[in-house]
Formats: structure tokens, sequence, C-alpha cells
């Protein structure tokens, strides 16, 4: 039989590892897929010294790949949002499969890419797309098929978890460690994405998509960053038996799907909380598989590669199956997805950790637990460290139970209306995880 023929657009760090990891294991990956896997043609700005090319035909057009009639599978490596969207949809078009490690053109635009996608009777691959070299993609869709999934949360974004790390270890500041971050090649020269959790909420997307075969919905994500964290709550949480973990949470729950990103407090002896540097895990609960925990590196050259060549032999092996017949794209049949909605933040469920800086007053500590009994938020521990030398202010540390989020913003605005009350209340919402 055959090869299949395959273009890679962009040879970047992941283009140049996919290249790479085709060309050593050209053997087993064509004994896995029933048939050769060939790189027929190259899209690159410019060459990688980490990839020897030989005789490929490389080409600085993108769309020179798409349009290639010899061209069975186009892989798109480009990210962004669209260029790489144009590129896809025109590789749809002219009936090519697609493989792609783009998150943010799947949470976005994947609807789109879908139903295109359907009707050219093409597959879209993007397992590389979430968590870099974990399958967790084909684990939710496939190997828990026959779960009803009750709820997932990932660590998914490995610079800010380098980032948390570093500060629960060695005490240091946000942004000493931001820097570190850029000059290990951890983060970008502008670090949004990763530290105020829009990356993270890209994948959360797609996985919760899977996990309970909603539509891609990534502007109903909630995003919170870690910017605002300091060294002072990360000890506080180690000293309440926590960890703060930059946490992906998606739940289901009777009046709709949760969605959201932000800071986390996770009990120390959870095994996700200690998940540390660049890793990545995610966790997964079903009704009958109980928790699962997948984990890995979350990106990297050839952990990222090897997501993307899983991803080309499952096209290799379904090319010539009927498309009624193949796994769907996000897991259930694309007319039976559902529409339960996702819920605003302010009605989602979490316990919470709440910070006081309070004036050295008599009678704070009463008047804080009436403002929290009032609006029916129970407090399940509280801890009230020395007046601080510098300023006289007593911190105030409390775990509350799981309440809905409304009645916390709430009680927040009270709080911070006292007079005893000094700045802002500082909020980290809790997570047990069992």
């Amino acid at each position: 039989m055959k090869p299949v023929k395959v273009g890679i657009c962009g040879l970047g760090t992941v283009g140049g590892g996919t290249f790479n990891v085709l060309q050593r294991n050209a053997e087993e990956i064509a004994r896995r897929a029933g048939r050769g896997i060939e790189v027929a043609q190259i899209a690159a700005r410019r060459p990688n010294p980490k990839c020897m090319t030989g005789a490929t035909h490389i080409t600085a057009d993108i769309f020179d790949v798409a349009n290639n009639p010899e061209i069975d599978v186009v892989v798109e490596l480009i990210g962004g949002y669209t260029l790489a969207r144009e590129l896809v949809l025109k590789a749809i078009e002219n009936g090519k499969h697609v493989v792609t490690a783009n998150k943010a053109l799947i949470a976005v635009h994947g609807n789109e890419i879908f139903a295109k996608a359907r009707e050219k009777g093409v597959i879209v691959a993007f397992e590389a797309a979430v968590a870099g070299g974990i399958p967790v993609i084909k684990a939710i869709r496939e190997g828990l098929a026959g779960n009803r999934i009750n709820w997932l949360a990932g660590i998914i974004n490995g610079t800010g978890n380098f980032i948390l790390t570093e500060m629960r270890e060695k005490g240091r500041a946000f942004s000493d460690v931001l820097q570190e971050a850029q000059a290990l090649g951890y983060a970008e020269a502008d670090p949004t994405f990763d530290v105020e959790g829009i990356d993270a909420a890209h994948k959360l997307t797609i996985l919760a998509s899977i996990a309970f075969g909603i539509p891609l919905q990534f502007d109903k994500a909630y995003t919170e960053g870690i910017s605002q964290l300091t060294s002072a709550d990360v000890n506080y949480a180690e000293a309440l038996g926590y960890r703060i973990k930059h946490l992906g949470v998606a739940r289901r729950t009777d009046a709709g799907f949760e969605l959201r990103v932000h800071p986390t407090l996770i009990p120390a002896d959870r095994l996700i909380a200690n998940v540390n540097g660049v890793m990545n895990a995610v966790m997964v609960n079903g009704d009958a598989a109980g928790s699962t925990l997948f984990y890995g590196a979350g990106a990297g050259m050839e952990p990222t590669a090897s997501s993307v060549v899983a991803d080309l032999v499952d096209v290799v092996r379904a090319m010539t199956s009927d498309p009624e017949n193949r796994v769907p794209h996000l897991a259930f049949q694309p007319d039976s997805l559902s529409d339960h909605p996702i819920l605003p933040i302010e009605e989602c469920e979490s316990a919470y950790y709440l910070r006081i800086q309070a004036k050295d007053h008599p009678g704070v500590l009463a008047q804080v637990a009436s403002i929290l009994s009032a609006r029916g938020i129970n407090i399940e521990s509280i801890m009230q460290k020395e007046a601080e030398e510098h300023d006289g202010l007593v911190p105030m540390i409390l775990v509350t139970h799981r309440v809905v989020e409304s009645r916390v913003n709430d009680a927040i605005a009270a709080l911070e209306a006292l007079s005893d009350v000094v700045g802002s209340v500082v909020r980290i919402r809790v997570e047990q995880l069992v």
C-alpha cells in the first residue's frame, strides 16, 4: 500500500519535533498505521537547524501545502487564530485531513472547523492541543466513553505551574520567578496568555466539550490569573494544609456546566497538588471509573510531537473508513450535543480562602463571623496571626464551606465596608477534588 503523504506547516519547536519523530520511528509508525507516513512537503519561514530535512520539498507559503494535490494530511503547527484558521479551512475544502496542535484555534473556531470537516468527510485531529504529550483527549473521548463525566480539573499550563512551584518551594516573588521563566524559555516575552489563564482556558474549553458533549464555548469560560498572588498567601495555604495551583475546573451540575480557570487551594495530600515545575496533570471523575489522573510533560518539542504523530497514525488508520463510523470530533455525535448552559461564575459553587487585613481592635473577628453567618456562609477553619510590625494590621485567614459565589461576593463587599478592615479581601477558591 502506498504511503500517506503529509505536509507539515510550521517547522518550529513542535514542527521540528514532529518531523524528527516521523523520520526516526518511521518503521515502527508504519507497523502501527498499516502503511508508511511520508513527509512530502514542509512550509516554513526559515530552516530548523535541529531537523535534517534533506530532499524534502520546502516552501515559504503554507497554502502551497493546502493546495498540493499530492498531500493527504496537512499538519498545522503555525499557531495563532487567523492564518491558521484560513489554512485549515482551505485544506478541508480541498478534501485533506488535518492534524493540529493549536488549542486557541480549536477553542475559538473549532465548531466551524468541525462542521466543515463533516461536510467534506475529512478528519480533524487535535490531541496535541491539550497537555502536550499526555494523551488525555483520547482517554476522555474513547477510554472513558462508558462514563458520565462528573468533573475534571487540570494543571494545564506549565509556565504557571513552574512559577507557583518556585514561589512555594523557595519563597520567591511572582515577578522574580516570571523573569526566570522567560529566561528559561518557559514564558513568552508577553506572558499574558500563560499567567492570566487564557492558554489554560483554551485547553479547558476543549476538555469540557469532550467530557460533557457540549459545543466549544471559550467565550463563556471564567478566567483569572496568578499575577496577583503573593508569597504570603502561598505560605498561609501551606500552613492550612493546602497548596495553590492554577487550576482549570469543569463540573457538571443540575443547573449547568461550570467552566473556570483560577488559582485554587488543593489539599496538599492530593496527587495533583504534588505536580510541580512545568509538568501538567488532568484529573477526571466519572461515575463508573471514579477519579483518574493523567500526568506528564505538557509541552516541549518531542512530547508534543508524540501527540501529533499519534494523531497522524489515527488519521491513517481511519482514512478509508466510512465518515459516519469515525470517532466524533467532540466525542459525542454532532446532533447529540447538549444545550445545557455554561454557568456564570456568580452561580458556581466552591469553598473559599479569605484573607482579611484588620486593625488590631477587639470584636473584629465577631463582626466578620456575623457577616458570613448572615449570608449562610459557614467557616471550616480560621487562622489569626500576630499584628504585623510594619503596619500593625492583623491578618485573618478563613476557609469556608462550599457556597455559591454570589453570596461570597456580597460578603466580601460587606467586609470591605467595615471600618476596621483595611484594603481588599483576598479571595482564592478551594477544591477538595474527591
